[in-house]
């Protein structure tokens, strides 16, 4: 009894001290954001999530427990579908309740929304309809050419979104007028630079705190006889948390355009950065690797994109829109429980 009071105790402080380094990364990201402009600092904070996400997946598919080659495809499925619906439906609602009606940039969400509905696809998609091997998985020369296609169209968005149509990804000149955040001082390169050392810092803190809860999660998932995929949708609250919550107060502050950036950005990183890594990991040690969903979370994530495009399509958004993403998302939380 001792033992385990001791242990609930330790996993609450953990759990703070989680919090804690999230709202310390989420802080200097955005100082680093707000020197470099947008769309530079979402790229940021999203290659940041991205590593805590790389560096957790691999650790536990290295421990090579039951289930452990499904982490990835759980992980990245969970943060499609959490950014989606979670992380874009919670702006919207916030953001309507504040402000009525909130204006982005459709040009550049749109094409964001193309390219994530590509990666998910060549992902999560083409492992179920191949057949060279049976069941949801890639041969090794498949999963090496899904990595390099996903790697390649997540540069070229890169490209796209800092090089030749930044303009895209910027608020409206309406929206910069009353931003206040737009208009207040950049911060010094000094205070920039001690920031990026800062954000690094927090960020190895997260992880380390991760890693060290992911037992604890795995335990309580098998204690309640939940699915084995709540693991994968643990890990991905976990990595979002940062951006999650930076999205929500950009939303707060009627800077909708800034959370578009960073919700879509670290879904795009998630599979465009994060699968080519595992990818080449699991290949090199040999490990096994499965990516394809069931047809349920297929049917829920093409709901996702096409309620998505309805939603990015007019550049203005209202509370609804925010309404229907979040009950999607509970939908997926629930039928995650209850399959």
């Amino acid at each position: 009894m001792t033992t385990l009071l001791s242990q609930t105790w330790f996993i609450i402080l953990m759990s703070i001290t989680l919090i804690g380094g999230v709202l310390a990364a989420v802080h200097h990201a955005e100082v680093i954001a707000h020197k470099t402009g947008e769309p530079y600092g979402s790229l940021v904070l999203a290659i940041c999530v991205t590593v805590i996400e790389v560096s957790l997946i691999i650790s536990m598919m290295l421990t090579g427990h039951e289930g452990s080659q499904f982490i990835a495809r759980d992980a990245v499925f969970a943060t499609v579908m959490i950014v989606m619906n979670g992380v874009i439906g919670l702006c919207i609602f916030i953001g309507g309740l504040k402000h009525h009606e909130m204006s982005f940039r459709n040009e550049g969400t749109n094409s964001a929304l193309a390219v994530l509905t590509a990666l998910a696809t060549f992902i999560l998609i083409m492992p179920i309809v191949t057949v060279s091997t049976p069941g949801p998985d890639f041969t090794k020369s498949q999963l090496a050419f899904a990595g390099t296609a996903c790697f390649a169209l997540y540069i070229a968005f890169l490209f796209f979104q800092t090089v030749s149509h930044r303009d895209y990804y910027l608020p409206k000149a309406v929206d910069q007028k009353t931003d206040v955040n737009f208009h207040a001082d950049k911060p010094s390169n000094l205070k920039t630079a001690v920031s990026g050392l800062l954000l690094v810092l927090s960020l190895i803190v997260v992880v380390g705190l991760a890693e060290l809860l992911s037992p604890a999660i795995e335990a309580g998932v098998e204690a309640a006889g939940a699915p084995k995929t709540i693991v994968g949708i643990a890990i991905a609250l976990l990595v979002l948390l940062p951006e999650g919550f930076a999205a929500v107060r950009a939303a707060r502050a009627n800077r909708l355009q800034s959370s578009l950036n960073l919700a879509l950005g670290s879904a795009l990183a998630s599979i465009g950065l994060s699968i080519p890594a595992i990818a080449a990991i699991a290949i090199f040690f040999d490990l096994p690797l499965s990516l394809g969903i069931s047809n349920l979370n297929m049917t829920l994530m093409y709901l996702s994109f096409f309620i998505g495009a309805l939603t990015l399509a007019i550049g203005r958004t209202t509370l609804l829109q925010g309404v229907v993403h979040l009950i999607i998302f509970f939908e997926y939380l629930f039928l995650s429980l209850v399959p």
